[in-house]
């Protein structure tokens, strides 16, 4: 009997982590999205307005799976007792609008925060403040019965929100400080990220919506460089559907932000206006290289070869769209929202950092340059190589603030025995152990 609960067991640890989110919530965002950017290209809907009913298109059937399928508003993770009868209004008056005068402050902080960050004031930001702008007044509106709502119903209301907003009216001594500097970083994320990527919805669109079919059809090159718009595109829509739902309701919510400073610095450092691999950064790596149409230019007159690294960039950024996509309406950088095993996440903890920087290695080729100067292949060699070195440093400071969550653990675990890339990976970083000293 021993023996065969040992069996047991090995087999339930050799099994993969359960995912956080179900494989059908992208499948069905990402039907919805297609059959959307279907009707906008039967009828050239290219326009900004085409590429916010493309979010919609993308993340309505998200919440409908998510809540009548996967019924994720009853996971016992996002804190909120369907079963006992709500509170009394009475008893919970108090604590909405503590939590209210909380919620207020911190978008007033942002929308003032926007309106001293001049780059907000340019494109492709204009786009992102006039959405804002015209999503201020009803948000406001809406936040009054959601927050009364929900905490009638929440197991302990008494969140980040509420902890700030008890420093707000000035009862200072009932706020945990901690708490408070885990709303802030929570929604200093949300108002970084969110911002960027409803800036460059609408630019994504265009380009997946706008060429004509017999341009796309027109040669390699062309049709190559459609499909990587279009992954790009999925990859923006799917994680503006993510920044934009983080609602407990739908167990979406965010349950940790990174606390590091140094995976916020690896972070941030990756987008504008702090990035530092654009032209003119630091760490830019596209002089002499024709940027990420490179492969385009020195494999000309190479069908067979050029027809190989095409299906690759392609592929490449199929994978970093899958990425997103598996996230389902969870997506945002440095936060907590769930462990994902599903999809890439079988192959390697990392599949985005990997796809894009084996992407931006192939398309751009750096150790060739049109200068015909070796100095800038290796230099521009050398800076690629210092870009994958940051995403590497990204990876490391997510796992460190995901590895306080045993449910990571075990995922790390058990990427570590069956993961193909984790493994591959592992047998060039793992260490000899030292041979053992002769005995005297």
């Amino acid at each position: 009997m021993n023996a065969e609960v040992k069996i047991a067991s090995e087999l339930r640890r050799d099994e993969r982590p359960r995912s956080a989110v179900s494989a059908m919530v992208g499948a069905v965002g990402f039907a919805g999205l297609i059959a959307w950017l279907a009707v906008a290209r039967a009828f050239e809907y290219s326009g900004p307005r085409a590429s916010l009913c493309a979010v919609l298109a993308c993340g309505v059937p998200m919440i409908l799976w998510s809540i009548l399928v996967d019924k994720v508003h009853r996971n016992p993770g996002n804190g909120i007792d369907w079963q006992a009868p709500p509170r009394p209004l009475s008893a919970s008056l108090d604590y909405s609008l503590v939590k209210i005068a909380g919620l207020w402050t911190t978008w007033a902080a942002i929308a003032f925060l926007y309106g001293m960050a001049r780059w907000y004031w340019s494109d492709p930001y204009l786009f992102t403040m006039t959405v804002f702008g015209w999503a201020a007044v009803p948000l406001l509106a809406v936040s009054v019965p959601y927050v009364i709502w929900i905490d009638r119903r929440l197991v302990d209301p008494r969140d980040g929100a509420w902890h700030f907003g008890q420093l707000v009216i000035g009862r200072s001594a009932l706020a945990d400080r901690e708490a408070v500097f885990e709303h802030l970083r929570c929604w200093a994320i949300k108002a970084f990220f969110l911002a960027f990527m409803v800036a460059i919805v609408p630019g994504n669109w265009f380009e997946a919506v706008a060429p004509r079919s017999d341009q796309i059809a027109g040669n390699l090159g062309e049709l190559t460089r459609w499909l990587i718009a279009m992954m790009f595109m999925l990859d923006v829509t799917f994680a503006t559907v993510g920044y934009v739902l983080t609602l407990k309701p739908l167990d979406a919510h965010i349950r940790s932000a990174n606390p590091y400073a140094a995976g916020w610095m690896a972070a941030l450092i990756c987008y504008p206006p702090f990035i530092l691999m654009r032209d003119g950064g630091p760490i830019n790596y596209h002089p002499a290289t024709l940027g990420e149409n490179g492969w385009a230019y020195w494999l000309d007159g190479y069908p067979l070869l050029m027809t190989l690294v095409a299906f690759l960039l392609v592929a490449l950024t199929a994978i970093y769209a899958w990425a997103t996509i598996a996230f389902g309406i969870r997506f945002s950088n440095l936060t907590h929202r769930g462990i994902l095993t599903h999809g890439p996440y079988a192959w390697t903890k990392h599949p985005a950092y990997v796809s894009k920087n084996l992407y931006w290695w192939l398309a751009t080729l750096p150790f060739f340059a049109t200068s015909g100067d070796m100095t800038d292949m290796v230099r521009n060699t050398f800076m690629l190589g210092v870009v994958s070195g940051v995403y590497y440093w990204r990876a490391k400071t997510e796992e460190r603030h995901l590895g306080a969550d045993p449910a990571y653990r075990d995922y790390a675990d058990w990427m570590a025995r069956h993961g193909p890339v984790t493994r591959l990976l592992g047998l060039f970083s793992r260490r000899r152990a030292p041979a053992p000293l002769p005995a005297e």
